[in-house]
């Protein structure tokens, strides 16, 4: 239900951590165990199969706007049909500086206009294709195969909108080099690793902090530090009202939690926070991301065969402004960009919904998502007819724009749905933090600034009353578990450091 991907083997903590432990190998299948499985169809609204030579250029050019956002240098042997998208990105990014005054606002922005740079390269190829249910001319159909793309984008960084994307910090990420792979023995197994080398009962689960009670301004009695102090400087504070004193305080719960702990009426905080604080709090993003995993039902395949005909669905819709658009696939469908089996012939697929979307499947009830899902699949996998493209120009590659075809059973069914529910879980209030428009790296870095603030007139070390931690206070690894692992270490070697220091 949570986190699933080690994002690059090569260097990732969690990647050497899951090695030692044997954690990488299972008798039993598990979550893309296959990898991403790229043996997919592109289906458009209404039924249309898209051709490979339809939708490749556009996953090229949405790919090489993203390595350009990044900062990725274009690679030594690349065709002449990447460097020329290359340039087309560069293109891209002078008019967004030239329209904003000097500066990139935001990725969603400089990819919108990559796609208009590049329909303007191509603006002579707009035949109308039909398929399928319903007409589409070629732009459209691009437009739509790049906003599955873009949906797909904000799953990653949990930006609801690419519009509210910070464009200059996105170059700061970083990923680990290697492939992408999941745990087959899940996530859940690093942490009891981690966990096992305490003692007995030291964790203690279940028991909810209601308030921080610390104090900005040191006093006589509290400079100790060592634990000898019979007055030490915190106190939480919990639901049950019981309360525990302690010299050092690590707050490790998530972004969606802390802003929720600044409003005025929270009291998490007491003195509330500083402002430095407060402001990094409020000014970074933290999106809503959820998995919807459904279980087809045998019923569906009459015959007992294996699920190995549903096929990996990549799924491009009309804009929910048009008239062409089928009323029967839910608006919360719309900005969905795939649905595929878990692994190969799994009767369990799994789908992504980032932003409203996200925060409205949490709202549904299993038969309304089931239906939604069904509708939409539906117009998806439409009946076949024979194709045509209404243009004096050549038939589109080819003529190599088909309807697909049904795979075996006649409408799809489930019998079961398991979704999470990040952004209204109490203890989480959302999935992983990006940096907002209007935000930056510098926030990421007051995160993880310690409190009582350091004084440098003074040339004391403060007491580090209450340290900060998780994916929200990494400056390059933010939204990953590797990130929020790097942060840990980061604040235990800072108490360390502290105590030598002592």
């Amino acid at each position: 239900m949570g986190a699933t991907w080690i994002h690059g083997i090569g260097g990732s903590p969690v990647h050497q951590i899951a090695q030692e432990i044997h954690a990488l190998d299972s008798d039993q299948p598990w979550e893309c165990m296959d990898g991403f499985l790229d043996v997919s169809k592109t289906l458009a609204e209404g039924g249309l199969e898209v051709s490979p030579c339809v939708v490749e250029p556009i996953s090229t050019l949405f790919k090489l706007l993203m390595d350009f956002a990044q900062g990725k240098l274009l690679e030594d042997g690349a065709s002449s049909e990447e460097r020329e998208l290359h340039n087309l990105a560069v293109e891209a990014f002078k008019v967004c500086e030239s329209n904003n005054g000097g500066k990139v606002l935001s990725v969603g922005s400089f990819l919108r206009q990559g796609l208009e740079t590049y329909r303007d390269m191509v603006k002579d190829q707009d035949e109308e294709v039909q398929g399928g249910h319903g007409n589409w001319r070629r732009g459209s159909l691009e437009e739509a195969i790049f906003a599955m793309h873009e949906n797909t984008q904000r799953t990653y960084t949990s930006a609801g909108d690419l519009l509210t994307l910070d464009f200059s910090a996105e170059s700061e990420y970083r990923m680990f080099p290697g492939e992408e792979i999941t745990i087959a023995r899940g996530y859940s197994s690093i942490i009891e690793s981690l966990a096992s080398v305490l003692p007995h009962g030291l964790i203690q689960v279940g028991r909810k902090v209601r308030r921080i009670e610390w104090h900005p301004e040191v006093h006589q009695g509290m400079i100790l530090g060592n634990g000898h102090s019979h007055d030490r400087p915190v106190k939480l504070h919990f639901c049950d009202d019981s309360v525990m004193s302690a010299d050092h305080v690590i707050v490790t719960v998530s972004l969606g939690v802390l802003k929720a702990g600044i409003s005025e009426d929270s009291g998490l905080f007491s003195p509330p926070l500083p402002t430095f604080k407060t402001q990094a709090i409020s000014r970074l993003g933290f999106g809503v991301v959820n998995k919807l995993f459904l279980q087809l039902d045998p019923a569906h395949d009459p015959k007992g065969n294996s699920f190995n005909n549903f096929p990996v669905l990549q799924m491009a819709f009309h804009r929910s402004d048009l008239k062409m658009r089928h009323e029967e696939i839910p608006w919360w469908m719309r900005r969905t960009a795939s649905l595929c089996p878990i692994y190969h012939n799994s009767d369990v697929l799994l789908s992504w919904f980032a932003g409203e979307e996200a925060l409205q499947l949490e709202t549904l009830t299993d038969e309304e998502i089931i239906a939604g899902i069904s509708s939409t699949i539906n117009c998806l996998l439409s009946q076949p007819e024979e194709p045509q493209v209404k243009s004096s120009t050549p038939k589109l590659c080819n003529g190599n724009v088909k309807s697909v075809h049904r795979f075996v059973g006649s409408d799809v069914k489930f019998e079961k749905v398991l979704k999470s529910r990040w952004g209204t879980d109490p203890l989480f209030l959302g999935s992983y933090s990006y940096v907002a428009v209007g935000s930056s790296g510098d926030d990421l870095d007051m995160m993880a600034k310690p409190l009582p603030r350091e004084s440098h007139e003074t040339g004391t070390s403060p007491e580090l009353q209450i340290l900060f931690a998780g994916e929200a206070t990494h400056r390059t690894h933010y939204s990953t578990t590797h990130g929020a692992y790097f942060s840990g270490i980061r604040e235990a070697d800072r108490l360390l450091q502290h105590y030598d220091c002592v």
